[in-house]
């Protein structure tokens, strides 16, 4: 295997994994931000604290949990306390320096749909809900997303907005509705987009190789902006690939297949 022996997935998660530094908090999200965080603990962070919902401060689990009761989380970290004191002490405290989660839809001002597809009252999908994401989202330091790219995903108007990111405002700017930065980062798997400080709309700001500027803008649901000095995104390391193909298959040695391509 060579560093190019790669997929949209696994470049997706290496550049997400690759925003959180050694030594902060990290409020994480089940699924596909769970996994670029504990690829970032297992790799250039061990000091990386991971949050999890359930009350879990420090988790380090060896496998990626099923969800945020799983016993991995709490067998693996420093200390486990209340639900509300997670919410209230660490989150709405400002001690959370980055919210990582996942969506099923999102709009250019970073407001996401975890609820619904279609109407609220007669859905076409009913997702998992809010969880603690609402919470996250304005109240965490700054908040990045991960998630596929496409029009289903990243659209106009959301069926429902679960999190708040920043609502448009008279002029079609944002206005901002979080206590942090709010969301920062979007990071997908045929780029990275991030919160224009002027506007709070997301900007292309780069793209990862072999990936096309139209083929972003094909896969998303406005009309997206693109940075003037549009980058590329580092090839995922040897190293990097090796760590996250291990991650999943103790997670699907665990919990089968399945579960490991969350």
């Amino acid at each position: 295997m060579s560093e190019a022996d790669y997929t949209p997935i696994e470049i997706m998660t290496i550049a997400a994994a690759r925003r959180l530094k050694n030594g902060i908090v990290c409020f994480v999200g089940i699924g596909l931000p769970s996994a670029a965080a504990n690829l970032a603990r297992i790799t250039h962070a061990p000091g990386l604290v991971l949050i999890y919902e359930s009350g879990t401060i420090g988790a380090k689990p060896d496998v990626l949990p099923l969800s945020i009761g799983d016993g991995e989380l709490a067998e693996t970290a420093d200390t486990v306390v209340s639900v509300p004191e997670i919410f209230r002490y660490w989150l709405q405290g400002g001690r959370v320096d980055i919210g990582f989660l996942g969506a099923a839809q999102i709009d250019t001002f970073g407001n996401i749909n975890t609820t619904v597809i279609g109407p609220y009252n007669a859905p076409r999908v009913r997702l998992p809900g809010a969880g603690g994401a609402p919470e996250i989202a304005t109240a965490a330091k700054e908040v990045a997303i991960i998630l596929k790219q496409s029009k289903r995903a990243f659209v106009e108007k959301l069926d429902f907005v679960t999190s708040s990111g920043y609502y448009p405002g008279s002029t079609g700017n944002g206005k901002k509705a979080t206590h942090g930065r709010g969301p920062t980062t979007v990071i997908t798997d045929l780029g990275i987009m991030k919160s224009d400080p002027a506007t709070r709309e997301l900007v292309l700001t780069a793209v990862h190789p072999g990936v096309r500027v139209e083929q972003v803008k094909d896969a998303t649901g406005w009309q997206l902006k693109v940075a003037p000095e549009l980058e590329t995104t580092p090839r995922p390391a040897l190293n990097e690939l090796l760590a996250l193909r291990d991650l999943h298959a103790r997670t699907a040695a665990a919990h089968g297949s399945a579960a490991a391509s969350e």
